[in-house]
């Protein structure tokens, strides 16, 4: 198959082609790069959803919920599990899909083609998604999904990673997960825009959201989207959940809608996306430095000169370049 097959392939929504090209892209196959620019234009109609917050609280049953929620709506789903990777193969340890496969998750949606779900291994990868995440969220995007939910990896610390790919950002807590210190230690309070209570059948819940909500009130620069004095501002949500009973799942997929439409209509979402674009194409130009440099430092490790005679002949080169 060629280019050209692909990107048609894709665009038309074909299953197969549209999973061998993420295949691609994880992998870093050559081909991927230009399958991904020739998609690019068809990008930017789904609403991207990143689901993150510590171990354990139900992220992935959040997901399957959510999921059947948005099927109910009629939206078309796209899922992207960033799992840990395995320390051999690199390869990821499949442990979203096992949950989504037992009884939090109706097994027509296995069946469904308008569903998509894909692991990733984190490859190492610090902030909770992985490195290809962003390139699987523009080709599901592309293949016309509406929704496109990214679960990360649920590290707990340092999850801002979300921020790259997501529209709307949603940190999952529970009862009785640690004190607030540790909460407000792990940075994810400054990210959300939806905060989900789950497990909110456990002793413990009142307490949380009282104190959730008295601490995004705080803060206004917590508790509204970055803009203007003038500008129409988000009040972050506080949602209680019970997902295994489905508890809250409605309400949770009503302010998920509501805060993607008062992206548009605000005007953040242009900003939002503008910037991550920016931030995409730097990434992109870095690795590729980084892959030249790694070359030549190889090719200069011969001369078996000193690491700072290496690095600023290298610096040399690049700037003749």
């Amino acid at each position: 198959m060629n280019v050209q097959d692909f990107v048609e392939g894709i665009k038309r929504g074909d299953r197969r082609i549209l999973a061998k090209a993420i295949s691609f892209a994880e992998n870093g196959h050559p081909i991927a790069k230009e399958i991904l620019r020739q998609i690019y234009d068809k990008t930017g109609k789904a609403q991207v959803v990143g689901i993150t917050g510590f171990p354990g609280t139900g992220k992935s049953t959040l997901v399957s919920k959510l999921v059947e929620e948005f099927r109910k709506r009629g939206k078309s789903v796209g899922v992207v599990a960033v799992d840990p990777s395995s320390p051999f193969t690199g390869g990821a340890l499949l442990g979203d899909r096992l949950r989504l496969n037992g009884a939090d998750v109706d097994k027509n949606l296995w069946t469904d083609e308008r569903v998509f779900f894909r692991s990733m291994g984190s490859r190492g990868r610090l902030g909770g998604i992985a490195k290809k995440t962003g390139d699987v969220v523009k080709l599901l995007d592309a293949a016309g999904y509406d929704m496109i939910l990214v679960e990360t990896v649920g590290a707990g610390q340092g999850e801002i990673g979300i921020l790259e790919v997501a529209d709307t950002a949603i940190v999952v807590l529970m009862p009785e997960m640690g004190d607030d210190i540790q909460v407000n230690k792990a940075g994810i309070l400054e990210i959300g825009d939806i905060f989900v209570i789950n497990k909110s059948d456990l002793e413990g819940a009142e307490n949380l959201e009282r104190w959730l909500s008295f601490t995004l009130s705080l803060d206004s620069s917590d508790s509204a989207e970055k803009g203007s004095a003038n500008a129409e501002r988000w009040r972050k949500r506080v949602i209680k959940t019970v997902a295994t009973r489905g508890d809250g799942i409605k309400e949770l997929a009503d302010a998920i809608t509501e805060h993607f439409e008062f992206l548009k209509r605000s005007g953040t979402l242009e900003i939002k996306r503008a910037e991550r674009t920016k931030m995409m194409a730097l990434e992109i130009a870095m690795e590729e430095i980084r892959a030249e440099i790694t070359k030549r430092c190889s090719n200069l490790l011969l001369d078996s000169k000193d690491p700072y005679t290496i690095a600023e002949r290298i610096l040399k080169d690049i700037i003749k370049i």
